[in-house]
Parts: C-alpha cells; structure tokens; sequence
C-alpha cells in the first residue's frame, strides 16, 4: 500500500505520525512510505533517517497523495481538501467539535478512521490512552505553572512547605488522563481528590493510591463542594466520540476562589468546563471570572518527541494490518478496530459522532 505522512500543520505541533523506526517496519513489509520533508525535523528525525528507513521524501503537494494517510492531529478544513474518494485518513478526528471538517470528509467520500474511538477488546481506548498519559502528566505541570502569581493565578505551591498547606487538585475524572494527573499531584506531595462517576473506578483508584487521594463519588453537589476550594481543577472527562459533559458552569466559576486555575485536558472534545475555549501554545491561558483557564488543544505536542514515540508504540500495529490485510478484513479480524471507523464513502458510521453532529449513522459500513 501507498501512504503518506504529511507535516503537522497545528500551531506548535512537532509530532508526526510514523517515526523513521515505524518506516522502517512498513518498507519492510514492502509497503511504499513517503514523507513530507521535516515532517519530523524539530524532533530529531531529519530527513535523512526517512530516506534511511526507506522512505522517499516529498514536498507538500505530494503529502496527502497516499492510499493511506497517516497523521496525527486532526486535518484542517483545507487539507480535508486535499483528500479525494477512496482514501483512507488514519489519524485522531474528534469530529464531534469539528462540523466544517466532518462536512469536507462526507462531500469527498474520504473514509476516516479515528484514533480516539478504536476499542480493544476490553472496550478500552488503546489509541487514546498514550495521550492521555501524557496529557493527564503534563496538565499538573501545567497547571502549577498557572498557579503562579505573575500570571494571575494564585500565587500557590502544590506541595506546599513546612508550616503551610499543601494546594489542593481536584482531578474530575478518573479514568487514563485523570489517574496519571492524579499520580503526578500526589507525586508533588498535593492535596488530591479524584472524582468519579463510576464506583468500580473509585475502588481501582482507591487502592492504587492507597490513601494518598481522596477519591469521590460524582454528583453536581460533591464537584460543587469539591472546585469551590480548589487551587487548581484538572477536566478528564471523556464520551467516546461525543462532545465532552460541561462539568463546572460559569455559577460555579463565580464561587471559586480567584486565582484558581483549571486545566481543561478534554477540550479537544469541546472542554469539560464551560468557560472553555480552545488555546494554543502560544498563548495557552486566558482568565474568566478571576479564573486562569488552560485549554491548548494539542497539549502533548509541547513534548513531541515523547508524545510521538508513544503513539507510534499503539498505532503501528494497526496500520501495519490495515495496510497489509485491506481495511475489511483487518475490521473482520478485529471488531474494536472497526469501531475506529468515523466516515466512510459520504457516511457517518460511528453512533457518538452522528449525536454530537446531528447526522445520521450508517450501520454496516
């Protein structure tokens, strides 16, 4: 099969969707791989080690030429254009806060394949899960980082000193992103509390923290009781496929204390909060009601060299069956798989995706 690696286009997106290692395996398996040139460069894979792997380098208009295009963030509306029927994008979508692009992929009849809803057989999201531990370890740094005074926010140290209390988190959601959140916390000595709507999650977390996290079960009260103290609320929550819940209104913002932060890790699925917008990393905060508020979309582009190797780890499997069996045998062999179909030939074909974007769903594709 012909595939195609384009560069990222997302502001300060430095990862790429095959290191030269995965070429490397694909060339191998005598699938023809072409690169777009310093599609990886700002990570330490120049083109010379594509060409090493055995991948051919290519210039911007050859990118999206491939049987099978892999990425990684989702494409923007123009590069959508650059798709035509019968292609297959490979790459995270989050389709359920992107109409325009949802729209170009049906008008050129692109089969789609999301990163973020592919299932293992334990209905686990294996795709996602690698960014999410990133995202969920990096949005305590983060998070810090907003809480200091020079920005607006609080002016408080999470693990505090002696004589003074440490900050106190508050992680909603405990699932892949959340958990690593709450890891790092406690790692910096923090008042943590996890929230959860699922009593088998909090019994799971409860004994891996060992009482070193609260752990709390969901409920508009217990959140309302829990944010209106914190220093900093970290939203994990996830609907596979669908917009993500708008866990603390604007009321709510009103009765934190000013200075607090927030730091949105599902804003990529619309935010868990709704004062959120998407940022970048050129400016990633912005304040609401006295509230420092980070929502940069492609968080784990900040540490792409880590974020891209950790992908590639989950997502060469799949690509080397896509690529080698065809896309319905390797769905035949693996149903979760199949659940990673978003779009195919004009048609939604993923239950999460058609709620958030009103369309209808096309089953049997």
């Amino acid at each position: 099969m012909q595939i195609s690696v384009p560069k990222e286009s997302k502001n300060h997106e430095y990862r790429v969707g095959l290191t030269p290692s995965s070429v490397f395996e694909l060339t191998c398996a005598d699938h023809e791989v072409a690169v777009q040139t310093q599609a990886g460069t700002a990570i330490g894979y120049d083109d010379a080690a594509y060409v090493q792997a055995g991948a051919r380098i290519v210039g911007a208009e050859e990118a999206f030429s491939g049987e099978l295009i892999v990425k990684v963030k989702e494409p923007s509306v123009q590069e959508c254009r650059q798709l035509d029927h019968g292609q297959i994008l490979f790459t995270y979508l989050h389709l359920a806060t992107a109409q325009a692009q949802a729209h170009e992929l049906l008008n050129r009849g692109v089969t789609a394949i999301a990163y973020e809803t592919v299932e293992d057989n334990l209905g686990r999201l294996p795709l996602l899960a690698p960014m999410s531990e990133v995202a969920g370890r990096m949005s305590v740094q983060v998070g810090a980082q907003a809480l200091l005074a020079s920005g607006g926010g609080r002016g408080t140290l999470l693990g505090g000193v002696p004589g003074v209390p440490p900050g106190k988190v508050v992680v909603l959601g405990g699932g892949m992103a959340g958990s690593n959140a709450a890891r790092m916390a406690v790692g910096l000595q923090a008042d943590v509390t996890i929230v959860d709507q699922s009593i088998d999650r909090l019994r799971t977390l409860s004994d891996a923290f060992a009482g070193r996290a609260k752990v709390v079960m969901a409920s508009k009260n217990t959140i309302a009781r829990a944010v209106r103290d914190a220093d900093l609320v970290i939203g994990a929550a996830l609907v596979v496929g669908d917009k993500a819940p708008k866990l603390i209104n604007r009321s709510l913002l009103a009765e934190m204390q000013t200075g607090a932060a927030l730091v949105d890790i599902s804003i990529d699925q619309g935010g868990c909060f709704e004062s959120s917008h998407p940022t970048s990393h050129d400016a990633p905060t912005f304040i609401e009601q006295g509230i420092v508020h980070y929502c940069v979309t492609n968080m784990p582009g900040a540490v792409a060299r880590t974020s891209t190797q950790a992908l590639n780890n989950v997502t060469l499997p799949y690509l080397t069956a896509l690529a080698t069996k065809g896309m319905q045998s390797a769905f035949a062999d693996d149903p979760g798989f199949a659940k990673g179909l978003n779009v195919h030939q004009g048609h939604i074909c993923h239950p999460a995706v058609s709620r958030a974007l009103a369309l209808h769903v096309t089953k049997g594709n």
